[in-house]
């Protein structure tokens, strides 16, 4: 160094170069820091000897190929996890990988608000950002891309069968398989399913793989429900934090509450539920004001009571969003000991709930009512069917002893409400629901179709006037609130519906606006014809998805002008928030809606609804793989079925038998060219103009049954009907389209209003 020692150098000193790294955030070279500390000469020499000191020391580290940073700072560009979002409603992220008290990294404004094509960021999501490092010591992040589960990891099965290893995903859209890098395939067994990430790409052939976790055995009870949990990213545990608090809980006592342990409350749910989060009672108004009026007291378990805003619990809540219910097991959105213990509603023992008086008059019209917060004691626990059977005179022993002072006035005050739904003009869709039930080996002992009683409807009701009750207190007293919002179907949604139903010969008038009460009509009109079950399902297809919103459009499927969600928070996060706000609007405790959380509720109002997308399809996913293993053992046996999707691509059809929707591709329909017609909503042969048409009653052969990924594979037996020689409305010869105008959808599930 010129014979200089470079501790003599008076341009340069480590703190000075540390100060001028910070200054850089990791974008500084020793071009950028000589500039910033002003270095000439041998100052400028001795730079690259200091920073070559603090790299050995670990002082600083290389970022990227020349710039430089502190090792006490967050590199540039890294993968985060969102875990918040502060009072302004901003994201709030950590780094992916655990590091003791990290920084605050906040997504910069507008940064995961999503776009065309593109879903917003929530908690729980995973992005590569780019970070700027902030004067305070705090980082500002900028979304480079979101990183789904599938972007970032796999799940396959290892195959080691004749030949190379194979590592086979199990979501039946990945067409390729993968091979295991050198080494890999002896981390797991023969048929093991693993996560992979890929680590090479080759511009020809298989992608190369790396097997990161083993998740158990493909043939094992409930690798449908495993795989299906692993593809949508729903974690299944909680985390140490969360158990830390459960393990502190104390169970609340009665203190200022209203005490409703004289009133005879009862649960009223399906026979496997194990937590009950909602109870109900009702008797005749005795105020001579109201002759033949009702009185109806809805209690709910009081969550809130536990689950503090901002708390560990709360975040893991927020984090899932909701419970998710497969066939064999439920993964509750709240640890057990609340879920099932300390929140639930049991038979006889003291609750702590939210509850709503509400009285009607004898037509089902509401007159007034008030918000509790109760202490009950659940008088009875009961399954619908046993609840039916009493009021019915069947044999029912847990039922019978309620009959006179608690059922009857229910299904009193029932009919009622009915009445005044029927006049409401709501929207009646019949979407029966099917259940697979799965023994504890893990086999499907069966699918059925859930029976529908007066006893859900019962239920079901109460819980929409509870949830009225909640939003129109809320909008009263002047609090924010998140609704369960539901929009009016699209124009282009409806011109679908008219052009389809003009196809079997069933009009709907354009130019009227889509009612709830004239799909009823249409549905009536359909229900002796031979069209009526995809007349049904045409209709519910045509429907916008429900959302949360803090903005209040109605809830078109029910009529209402406003509606809540506040009658099950133990397996809805929305419910919770709810409770909150009216605990606060009421003044029923000091543990309501904070002004953190009210900022909050748009951000969060977006969240949940993604999440219960997710857990949604998690659900229809692990069904199809029960109902694929379910009859993978009749591979060559024939089913009646009905036609309820056409595509390009070929026709899916949904068996009579198990309600179980499979593919028949357009390839096994015959010898020649079948095109696909929007306008008919049907397959035709390009030259004899024959055509399979949606809502058609067929005959097909089961071919494959995958329950890894739950595809079926249908061998068409029906032949195809003879068709028109020209499409409706003058459009010629069948035009080949990119899709089916209504595509296979998701089918109702229960209790999603």
């Amino acid at each position: 160094m010129s014979g200089k020692d470079k501790s003599e150098i008076t341009g340069l000193t480590r703190e000075a170069l540390i100060e001028a790294i910070r200054l850089g955030r990791g974008e500084f070279g020793k071009r950028e820091i000589a500039r910033a500390l002003r270095l000439k000469g041998d100052d400028k020499i001795a730079l690259k000897f200091v920073l070559r000191e603090m790299l050995d020391e670990g002082l600083i580290r290389k970022e990227g190929r020349n710039a430089f940073a502190l090792t006490e700072a967050l590199p540039s560009v890294m993968v985060v996890v969102i875990h918040d979002r502060d009072t302004d409603g901003e994201l709030l992220a950590r780094p992916d990988k655990s590091r003791d008290n990290p920084p605050v990294i906040r997504l910069a404004p507008g940064e995961g608000a999503g776009g065309r094509g593109s879903a917003a960021l929530g908690v729980g999501d995973r992005a590569l950002v780019r970070l700027v490092q902030e004067e305070d010591g705090n980082y500002e992040a900028r979304l480079i891309r979101k990183l789904g589960q599938s972007a970032h990891k796999v799940l396959c099965v290892l195959s080691k069968g004749k030949g190379a290893p194979r590592l086979k995903p199990v979501d039946r859209r990945s067409r390729h398989e993968l091979v295991p890098a050198k080494g890999e395939a002896e981390k797991a067994k023969d048929g093991d399913l693993v996560l992979c990430r890929i680590a090479k790409e080759h511009r020809h052939g298989l992608k190369t793989a790396i097997i990161e976790e083993v998740v158990g055995d493909v043939n094992s009870p409930g690798a449908g429900s495993l795989i299906a949990l692993h593809s949508h990213g729903i974690e299944t545990g909680f985390k140490d934090e969360e158990l830390a608090e459960i393990a502190r809980l104390e169970p609340v006592t009665m203190g200022d509450r209203t005490d409703l342990r004289s009133v005879p409350l009862i649960t009223i749910d399906p026979e496997d539920a194990r937590d009950h989060d909602d109870a109900v009672w009702a008797a005749a108004d005795d105020n001579a004001k109201n002759p033949g009026g009702w009185v109806v007291l809805v209690a709910i378990a009081d969550v809130s009571a536990y689950v503090t805003a901002g708390s560990a619990l709360d975040r893991g809540a927020l984090r899932r969003g909701n419970s998710t219910y497969l066939p064999d097991r439920v993964v509750p959105m709240l640890p057990e000991r609340l879920s099932n213990d300390l929140c639930s509603l049991r038979e006889k023992e003291e609750r702590p709930c939210l509850a709503v008086r509400m009285v009607f008059d004898k037509d089902g019209n509401k007159r007034s009512h008030t918000f509790i917060r109760g202490w009950m004691r659940s008088a009875a626990k009961l399954a619908y069917g046993e609840a039916q059977d009493a009021i019915d005179g069947r044999d029912s022993p847990k039922g019978e002893p309620l009959l006179e002072d608690v059922l009857k006035p229910l299904w009193g005050a029932y009919r009622a409400l009915s009445a005044a739904r029927e006049r409401r003009g709501a929207l009646e869709i019949d979407a029966p629901e099917r259940r697979v039930r799965v023994g504890e080996d893990g086999k499907v002992l069966g699918i059925e179709v859930r029976e529908r009683f007066d006893a859900h409807r019962l239920i079901e009701e109460c819980m929409i006037q509870a949830n009225v009750c909640a939003a129109e207190t809320l909008e009263q007293k002047g609090r924010p609130l998140i609704y369960r919002a539901h929009e009016p179907p699209s124009l282009e949604k409806m011109d679908a519906l008219a052009d389809f139903l003009q196809t079997i010969d069933m009009k709907w008038s354009r130019g009227e606006p889509p009612r709830p009460d004239r799909f009823n009509r249409l549905l009536e009109q359909a229900k002796d014809g031979d069209h009526y079950e995809t007349v049904n399902e045409v209709v519910l297809r045509s429907q916008s998805q429900a959302v949360y919103s803090t903005e209040n459009p109605g809830h078109y499927g029910l009529n209402l002008r406003r509606y809540a969600h506040f009658t099950s928070p133990i397996r809805r996060y929305a419910d919770l928030t709810v409770h909150r706000a009216l605990i606060r609007a009421c003044k029923l405790g000091k543990d309501g809606q904070t002004d953190s959380e009210a900022s909050q509720l748009d951000a969060i109002a977006e969240d949940i609804t993604a999440l219960e997308r997710r857990a949604m399809a998690a659900e229809r996913d692990a069904t199809d793989r029960y109902i694929a293993l379910y009859l993978a053992e009749r591979v060559g046996t024939e089913f009646d079925g009905r036609i309820t999707g056409v595509t390009r691509f070929g026709l899916f059809v949904r068996l009579q038998e198990t309600g179980a929707d499979g593919l028949v591709p357009i390839s096994r329909l015959g010898d020649e060219r079948f095109i696909h017609d929007e306008a008919l909503h049907a397959l035709i042969g390009q030259h004899s103009r024959d055509m399979y048409r949606l809502g058609r009653s067929v005959t097909v052969r089961l071919e494959e049954a995958t329950p890894v990924t739950g595809g079926l594979l249908f061998e068409m037996l029906t032949p195809p009907e003879k068709g028109p020689r020209q499409s409706p409305r003058g459009r010629g010869k069948p035009q080949g389209r990119p899709q089916s105008t209504f595509k296979r959808q998701p089918r109702k599930k229960g209790r999603r209003r």
